[in-house]
């Protein structure tokens, strides 16, 4: 019998606000495929869960694993867990004979476990038992920010996993890299596709509007569509609908910003609505290293180009500006207007300097709406993880009444 495969969120993995509260890192789009989907290929297992948080027991998404607590796991089987912050370069050879610490260059990233043996529980805060250590090779990511700063060049590497079939009729090609154009999807005549940079990859379904310029590294997830603008250095994943200018920005899919405005080195989660004009900043006036704030802790990104972070189901009004280094916590509900700056607790509603709490209801009623317009159905485990995410980030909107 084949290992199971788990991944986990480690104590880091948890501080990745907004992303965190509502989803299990593993379900983060990098490059052209989320976390979870690249450590499938590389071992050839299918993930069988995700070790997370208490408050994602009931996240429940189509083609997701299930999320459990760290040890609550039947030990039965043997068992690979590797970290979900961990993307590995190459495939890891699961020939071992007891438990075994997965070593990567900056430490331990999982491990290998026998038939019998738990997962144990001081592993999420990076102690582990002294079991045989193992080197494995690959990247582990330190940030969200560091997921959004390395997409183009994980773009670049996924590449050759995409056929270059040439341009379609009427398409304008700049530079020599790689064209890959699913044949099921459309690209109108008088788009650009610039590989000066890199490859450009149109997924299956996906439509491009002219007039359109896409500059690679770029990838256009399945059944998306580009509207009109600007699209470099991204990843768009499935069922979005975009226009405007986007850079070196991840969307993890589902979301729309069908409109004029900029979104530059930012992460957009799912279901995101991006009012018309809606624009952030992604550069300090002083060109310093961008800081962002989440709750009362305040990080250095260590990027001097850092825009910012929407968590799922935000939703903002027409006119919105976002500040350098933003943080919106999932379910915010904002009308445009004054400049948004810093840490916006999730489940907020209002504008800056007049934020209330979004009431759950409310917020369930209109996310039933926005996803059924997707063919989605909101699923009552799914109703019950809203309301349990609601719960667990109370606190969060406490301070900002205060």
């Amino acid at each position: 019998m084949p290992p199971r495969l788990l991944l986990y969120d480690d104590a880091i993995a948890r501080e990745w606000q907004p992303f965190a509260a509502t989803r299990p890192i593993g379900e983060l789009l990098f490059g052209t495929e989320t976390l979870r989907a690249r450590v499938e290929a590389r071992l050839g297992l299918v993930c069988q869960a995700h070790v997370a948080a208490e408050s994602l027991r009931h996240f429940d998404e189509p083609e997701a694993p299930p999320c459990t607590l760290g040890g609550a796991e039947e030990p039965s089987g043997d068992r690979v867990y590797l970290s979900s912050r961990f993307v590995p370069d190459e495939q890891i050879a699961l020939d071992f004979e007891e438990a075994t610490v997965l070593l990567g260059e900056s430490g331990p990233v999982g491990a290998w476990l026998p038939d019998g043996e738990r997962f144990p529980a001081a592993a999420l805060a990076g102690r582990w038992p002294r079991w045989p250590r193992r080197r494995v090779v690959g990247t582990l990511l330190a940030s969200a920010w560091e997921l959004m700063a390395s997409n183009p060049g994980r773009i670049m590497a996924d590449a050759h996993r995409f056929p270059d079939h040439g341009v379609p009729s009427g398409v304008h090609r700049l530079g020599t890299g790689r064209v890959a154009v699913s044949h099921d999807s459309e690209v109108e005549p008088g788009v650009i596709l610039d590989t000066t940079e890199g490859p450009v990859i149109v997924d299956a379904g996906a439509c491009v509007h002219a007039p359109c310029r896409i500059v690679g590294p770029a990838y256009l997830g399945i059944g998306s569509v580009l509207l009109g603008g600007v699209v470099a250095h991204s990843s768009i994943g499935p069922a979005c609908r975009i226009h405007g200018e986007v850079r070196t920005t991840i969307m993890l899919g589902f979301s729309n910003k069908a409109h004029e405005g900029y979104l530059g080195h930012a992460v957009v989660g799912k279901w995101v609505n991006l009012g018309a004009m809606t624009t952030n900043s992604d550069l300090k006036n002083t060109y310093r290293s961008v800081k962002a704030t989440v709750g009362g802790r305040t990080i250095d990104t260590g990027l001097m180009k850092a825009g910012c972070l929407v968590g799922d189901h935000v939703r903002t009004g027409i006119g919105t500006l976002i500040n350098t280094g933003t943080v919106i916590g999932a379910g915010t509900s904002m009308s445009g207007g004054d400049l948004v700056s810093g840490w916006v607790p999730p489940f907020s509603w209002g504008a800056a300097g007049a934020w209330t709490e979004y009431d759950i209801e409310r917020f369930i009623a209109t996310a039933t709406t926005v996803m059924a317009r997707r063919h989605v159905e909101m699923t009552a485990r799914m109703r019950r993880h809203c309301r349990t995410v609601f719960a667990a980030t109370a606190p969060s909107r406490l301070e900002m009444e205060r």
